[in-house]
């Protein structure tokens, strides 16, 4: 890794801003969800060991740039203090002198979070002052949130540009994995595409088809490359607008050294329901007014022999609709086969995490991003704004 983390700084006596990524459900004024707080323990405690004050910055939902009482980060605060052992301050909305006065309050060993940082309409907006404001806080910036990082935001970016810059461990950790998957693959590299949309995934096709061994289609993205290749997909969901750049991508990837595999075969059903009549056809057999929700086993056989050959796997996107059980059987194969395999098993993010969770391999897997959107933008070659302001080695 070419950046910086908490490791490198002196931490002792410093109070320290942390952005984290704790945009988590509330129910009934407690949070519901806490995965993403209890991954950011171990990065808080040992800011805390180091002889720090510390200051935590999140956003949570979208307030549109005001106070809304209903995204309060009140009930993360509650939920800290549990988990920490000790009273978690919440710096609450207000003006930059009892923004500041409150900061001050936070001596070496204490934590206080501050309020939705979207609750300023400045944030969103990236905007230079407040930026500069919040920095004026600390002493250092770390930011840990790496499902925001593709965010040029204040609290992800903007502080940065005003004070040293690390990686906490969840980023320092999405950082190693994902970075090194995309420049620097144990091979053979297999990716997994799959979600909804062929039109999300173009960028991530072009980059990987030129980094990748094997590139593996499904989900409802797969539909639509199929309908362009000619197949009669009868009522499945499709991109019809897309058509004519999903077949000029697929005819021009296929022309190259990547080995490309789409289903062979498909669970389909005669209505978009979980107690649906269900079949599994040839992708050539398609009944009319049915539509596909999963790859086959037939499929998910012919990627277990790839998987069994590869050195990393990565996997972007759901291959069915997996939240319904009738519709489950591509995702859940497919997890256990990457958990079988003695490859880096690395999952993208949002449903295809959950995916894996759901199908009981989560622990099995070598690495499951807390980044959705921030972690498809990295493999597509992007920089990310929070990370590229970390600072170099």
């Amino acid at each position: 890794m070419t950046k910086k983390t908490m490791r490198d700084q002196d931490l002792n006596g410093k109070r320290v801003l942390l952005r984290s990524e704790f945009n988590v459900p509330i129910k009934g004024g407690k949070v519901g969800d806490a995965t993403r707080i209890t991954a950011e323990l171990p990065t808080i405690r040992y800011i805390l060991e180091q002889g720090a004050g510390l200051i935590i910055m999140t956003h949570l939902g979208r307030p549109k740039g005001q106070p809304v009482e209903e995204m309060s980060v009140r009930p993360v605060a509650e939920y800290l203090s549990d988990q920490l052992g000790q009273g978690v301050g919440l710096i609450p909305y207000g003006t930059e002198q009892s923004i500041r006065e409150a900061a001050e309050k936070v001596t070496p060993g204490r934590v206080a979070l501050l309020e939705n940082a979207r609750f300023w309409p400045q944030e969103e907006k990236n905007d230079p002052d407040f930026s500069r404001f919040l920095a004026s806080l600390g002493d250092v910036y770390i930011n840990d949130a790496f499902g925001a990082a593709h965010r040029a935001h204040c609290t992800t970016e903007g502080i940065g540009r005003f004070l040293p810059a690390c990686a906490g461990f969840l980023m320092e950790k999405e950082i190693a994995f994902l970075q090194k998957a995309v420049d620097d693959p144990v091979r053979p590299l297999a990716v997994v595409m799959g979600g909804s949309k062929v039109s999300d995934k173009i960028e991530l096709i072009e980059n990987m088809a030129g980094k990748a061994d094997y590139l593996l289609f499904g989900g409802a993205m797969a539909n639509t490359l199929l309908a362009a290749k000619g197949y009669d997909m009868g009522a499945s969901k499709i991109e019809s607008d897309n058509m004519i750049i999903a077949r000029e991508i697929m005819e021009r990837i296929e022309g190259g050294s990547c080995g490309i595999s789409y289903p062979e075969d498909l669970v389909v059903a005669d209505a978009f329901r979980d107690d649906a009549a269900t079949r599994t056809v040839a992708v050539d057999q398609v009944p009319a007014g049915w539509m596909a929700l999963d790859i086959g086993p037939a499929t998910a056989k012919a990627w277990t022999a790839i998987f069994a050959e590869a050195g990393t796997i990565i996997w972007n996107g759901p291959l069915g609709v997996y939240e319904m059980p009738a519709f489950a059987g591509g995702s859940a194969a497919v997890a256990g086969a990457m958990a079988v395999s003695s490859a880096t098993t690395i999952v993208g993010g949002g449903d295809a995490v959950a995916a894996v969770i759901q199908a009981g391999f989560g622990e099995r897997m070598t690495h499951l991003s807390t980044g959705g959107g921030a972690s498809l933008e990295l493999l597509e070659g992007k920089k990310l704004p929070g990370i590229e302001i970390l600072q170099d080695l």
